[in-house]
């Protein structure tokens, strides 16, 4: 570095570093002009007094701390509770199940024709019996009227050979002629009475034919969509047929439930006692049917390990719908007398499910349980309860065995705050008819 005076300052140029140390020192106290020793000083006393305030404002803020902690810590913890209690609880095996009509019949055509009319309205309700279409019935007339004809036909020649049957009786009995030629008329007759009985039968099965040209409902139930519309020719064996129909009064429903409960059922099945069943929606929020269990099917399906079931439902309402999915609850028995708690109170750990009894100090302590049949959030158990005991529903996430916790009530929960009673911020209350922050 080199260093020109230029009108009372130094001005300093870089140049190669090759200034000797004792030279350095002598510049460098030349630069500060003596006051070195002033300015280390200050540097110093500014550098602890920093570490001095610093340190004080952090042990200030742990203070702080620690005492909201232990606040924090000794506040119980608020929960809400309820009572252990004795009840009768039902047990429901539950399932999925589809809903099946009882009956559900595609209506084929008996005979090929043109399509003439059809008398029925898509989702209509019909009857058995009722008329739903007509095929030209005209190509089945004229069989009837053939068949008829030669039924005359072939009645006129029974009865011809019946009068000479017996003119030749006659004359054998006068030795007039031969054996041989009697028995010969004798089966004549017994030919005509053959054809003739034929011949009825063409005439029955004709009659028939245009019977079937009007198609009627084979079963009562709900008529679908229409497969073919008039002025088609249809035939007896199309494979989509007319229209399907299905009947929704009864409705049943087939569910699979496990194979474990069949005892359990085959023996309610035994006392001859219907076993209730009901039907739900898929959120199991509206119940659509309640009916009886009809009958079990007769194999175990080995790949799941099931058996099939099926349910039969009045349907007044026609809630159930052919093919629709519902969830299914069938009743098989009762627990009564049972220790039971709300389905909110049971935890599960790494022992097993538990829950935290409160008792008279507020203080918890967990409690094993084994959880059994459940209904309407009520869940049957067998604990070391007593009816009557308080167990934590709500408020549970950081309870530990012998935690201090303050009941909390729905009637707690809906009042305001106290500072809101009290008429604001610390507690103050306001004189009557003063205004409130923020009026003018």
């Amino acid at each position: 570095m080199q260093c020109r005076s230029h009108a009372g300052y130094c001005v300093l140029r870089p140049t190669v570093m090759t200034m000797p140390m004792d030279s350095f020192k002598t510049f460098f106290r030349r630069l500060t002009g003596g006051r070195t020793v002033l300015v280390v000083f200050l540097v110093v006393a500014l550098a602890v007094g920093g570490v001095i305030y610093w340190r004080s404002q952090a042990s200030g803020t742990d203070a702080a701390g620690g005492r909201g902690q232990r606040g924090m810590g000794d506040r119980p913890q608020p929960v809400s509770v309820a009572q252990v209690r004795i009840a009768d609880v039902p047990i429901w095996i539950t399932a999925l199940g589809t809903a099946v009509p009882r009956n559900q019949v595609t209506v084929h055509a008996r005979v090929d024709g043109q399509l003439m009319q059809v008398h029925f309205r898509e989702g209509q309700v019909v009857k058995q019996g009722d008329l739903l279409a007509e095929i030209d019935p005209r190509p089945f007339a004229v069989q009837l009227t053939q068949a008829n004809g030669q039924l005359v036909r072939d009645a006129a020649l029974l009865q011809n050979a019946r009068v000479d049957l017996d003119r030749y009786k006659d004359l054998w009995a006068k030795d007039s002629i031969a054996k041989q030629q009697l028995d010969t008329q004798e089966a004549l007759v017994h030919q005509y009475e053959g054809t003739v009985e034929i011949d009825r039968g063409t005439v029955d099965n004709a009659r028939l034919q245009l019977t079937y040209a009007k198609v009627t409902a084979p079963a009562s139930g709900l008529v679908g969509l229409r497969q073919v519309d008039p002025g088609n020719i249809v035939h007896a064996a199309d494979a989509n047929g007319l229209v399907v129909i299905a009947q929704l009064q009864p409705m049943t429903a087939v569910y699979s439930v496990p194979e474990s409960y069949l005892p359990a059922i085959s023996r309610r099945m035994a006392t001859r006692d219907p076993i209730t069943v009901e039907a739900w929606d898929r959120e199991q929020k509206n119940r659509l049917a309640v009916g009886h269990l009809l009958t079990i099917d007769n194999l175990v399906d080995p790949t799941t390990g099931t058996i099939k079931l099926k349910a039969e439902f009045a349907n007044a309402d026609g809630a159930l719908f052919p093919n629709q999915f519902a969830n299914v609850r069938m009743l098989i028995g009762v627990r009564e007398k049972a220790l039971t708690v709300p389905g909110a109170a049971i935890q599960r750990g790494s022992k097993g499910a538990f829950v935290y009894s409160v008792d008279a100090d507020g203080v918890v302590k967990s409690v094993p349980v084994t959880p059994g049949p459940q209904d309407a959030g009520i869940v049957a158990v067998d604990a070391a309860l007593k009816p009557g005991e308080q167990v934590v529903t709500d408020g549970t996430d950081k309870l530990r065995d012998g935690a201090k916790v303050e009941v909390i009530s729905p009637e707690t929960r809906a009042k305001p705050p106290a500072g809101d009673q009290k008429g604001g911020p610390g507690g103050r209350r306001r004189p009557q008819g003063a205004p409130g922050p923020g009026s003018n």
